[in-house]
């Protein structure tokens, strides 16, 4: 049982990681362009 919780535990941990947001190449205003539309994308 312990397993099974430290394994449920240290799964959440690194799933939560995958959609943190960061900065990336922001330029001056904090913007950067979307390579996928081709559009400005600002935070």
């Amino acid at each position: 049982m312990k397993k099974v919780i430290f394994i449920i535990l240290i799964s959440s941990l690194l799933i939560s990681n995958l959609g943190m947001a960061h900065s990336g190449r922001t330029d001056k205003n904090g913007c950067h362009r979307d390579k996928s539309t081709n559009t400005r994308h600002c935070h």
